[in-house]
This record gives C-alpha cells, sequence and structure tokens, in this order.
C-alpha cells in the first residue's frame, strides 16, 4: 500500500504539469473552439527564459526571490509570445476552415521549435538546482520532496488565480460571454479580439510557468522537449472535458497517475503509449470528457 500512495504522490507531481498546460488548451478551444498544437512548444519557451533569467538573476537574489522572478519574468514573456501568435497567425484565419487553422497551429509549432534551434542549439541545456531539494518522510516508506511539493503548491495557486480572474474580472466575464456567443457578445459591447487575446496571453503563461517547474525538477531542457508534455496535455484536456478549467485539471492528474502507475509497474515502455491509448477510450465512450457536456447542434 505504501508503494502506491508514493506512486500517486509521484503522479500528482506529473500530472499538475500536465494540468498547467491543459488549462491553455482548454481555455483556447472553449473560446474559439481552436486547438492550438503551438502550445507545448509556447511550455518550452518559457522553460528556456526562464533559464535564461535564472542565469542573470542568481548574480544578484538568493534561490527562493529568484525562482519567483524567474517563473514572473517568462510568464510575462510567453504572455506577450501568445499575443503575437494569436494576431499574426490566428487571427487573419478566424473565418476560414478548420482545418486550414489546423495546419497553421502544426506549422507554428514547427517554428517555434527550430527559431529556438537556431538560438540555443539542438543540445539539451542544464538547469539549475536553484532551490536545494529536500526530502520530507510522511509515513512508513512514503515521501515527499521539496520540488514535488513546491510543484503542487504553484499548481493550486495559479489554478486559484485563474478562476478568480474567470470569475470575478471583467475580462473573466467577458471571456465567458464569448464562449458562449461570440456575436451576441460583439452586439453587446465586447471587445472579441481583446478578449481572445487575452485568454491566448492567460493560458501562454500558464504553460511557461510548467516549463520553468518542468526545468527545475528534470534539471534538463532542450529545443523540443515540448512535443510529448503538450500532447499529453491535450490528452489531459479531452479527459477533463476540453473548455472546463476543473476538467483541465481533473484530466491532468488522473493522467498523471495512469502514467506513473503503469511506468512503476514494469511497463515503463508502455508510458507514453497509455496516455494515448487513454484518449483513443475516451474518445470512443465519452467524447466530452470527464466534465463536459454533450451539446446538441442544428444541421
Amino acid at each position: 500500500m505504501d508503494y502506491h500512495i508514493q506512486q500517486l504522490i509521484n503522479g500528482i507531481s506529473v500530472g499538475s504539469i500536465y494540468a498547467l498546460i491543459a488549462l491553455g488548451y482548454t481555455m483556447v478551444y472553449g473560446i474559439i473552439k481552436l486547438i492550438n498544437f503551438a502550445h507545448g512548444d509556447v511550455f518550452m519557451v518559457g522553460g528556456f527564459v526562464g533559464l535564461f533569467s535564472t542565469q542573470i538573476l542568481e548574480k544578484f537574489l538568493p534561490p527562493v526571490p529568484m525562482f519567483l522572478a524567474a517563473l514572473i519574468i517568462s510568464m510575462l514573456f510567453s504572455a506577450v509570445l501568445g499575443v503575437l501568435i494569436e494576431r499574426l497567425a490566428y487571427r487573419p484565419l478566424r473565418g476560414a476552415s478548420r482545418i486550414a487553422v489546423l495546419i497553421t497551429a502544426v506549422g507554428m509549432s514547427f517554428l517555434l521549435e527550430y527559431v529556438m534551434m537556431a538560438i540555443v542549439g539542438p543540445q539539451a541545456k542544464g538547469y539549475p538546482g536553484i532551490i536545494a531539494k529536500k526530502t520530507f518522510h510522511l509515513y512508513g516508506e512514503i515521501q515527499i520532496d521539496s520540488n514535488q511539493i513546491m510543484i503542487l503548491a504553484a499548481t493550486i495557486v495559479l489554478m486559484l488565480v485563474l478562476v478568480y480572474i474567470v470569475h470575478k474580472t471583467k475580462t473573466g466575464k467577458a471571456m465567458r460571454a464569448v464562449s458562449f456567443d461570440m456575436e451576441a457578445a460583439r452586439l453587446m459591447g465586447i471587445n472579441v479580439d481583446r478578449t481572445i487575446s487575452a485568454t491566448f496571453a492567460i493560458g501562454s503563461s500558464l504553460a511557461a510557468a510548467a516549463g520553468v517547474i518542468f526545468g527545475m525538477t528534470y534539471s534538463s531542457i532542450d529545443p523540443l522537449m515540448g512535443i510529448m508534455p503538450g500532447l499529453k496535455a491535450f490528452v489531459a484536456a479531452v479527459l477533463g472535458g476540453i473548455g472546463s478549467i476543473p476538467g483541465a485539471l481533473v484530466g491532468g492528474l488522473l493522467l498523471g497517475t495512469i502514467e506513473t502507475e503503469v511506468s512503476a509497474n514494469g511497463f515503463s515502455t508502455w508510458r507514453d503509449g497509455v496516455a494515448f491509448l487513454v484518449l483513443i477510450l475516451i474518445l470512443i465512450f465519452r467524447p466530452s470528457g470527464i466534465f463536459g457536456k454533450n451539446i446538441r447542434e442544428k444541421v
């Protein structure tokens, strides 16, 4: 039992990173029904901005303020990047076919990967251990380290901030109105373009936070690191119910737990395959996801 509880803790840690990335997918889909496949590479860019920030700030700040400063810088940079991607790549195609927008998203993903590869090179870069890792024994063989606590705490704080923005601010109310009926929102005086840009900015900033946390946890990042976490975060968003913010969180945690259990029980080579098996099963048996709702459309 101790072993499985330990794997549950490890799975929640991994799933928290998926959840932060999945929130961007689900927010953008909820607003404009777009699967932004470049989102995983925004996560990668955020990780590199965090790395460059820590290399500069470590000369001036102690570990915890340095981590917070690097996290904020990375989130702000990625928020601006998300807005630029939306304005330059997606907004001109607002009235185009779904397949055209999807191909553009894939193209933007490759563009971010190879631009970053041209800047930093294709090799993996070591991530500094910003905060000294400490291990705490909870009970029996069960233990948790400071990185896992940090990941979970950051996820909870960012999730609460997001919920506050969506439900308590004017921008959040506009986002909910646009997601419900874009044309009606426009007629009511809501600036739809600005609202969509804000959605991209918030989602991209959350992905950047996940990129910094990922780098600190695994001590290494590279220009192609966003591919697999990005795809798994998409699976998490679909599992939870794409378009649902609580669904993205639950889907990420659930997928991380499933992966960790599979890997811990001697099937590590199946770890990635199981994530996509979950996607196939959820699309067959419950396409709307755990928190999604089936919506009838008139034809």
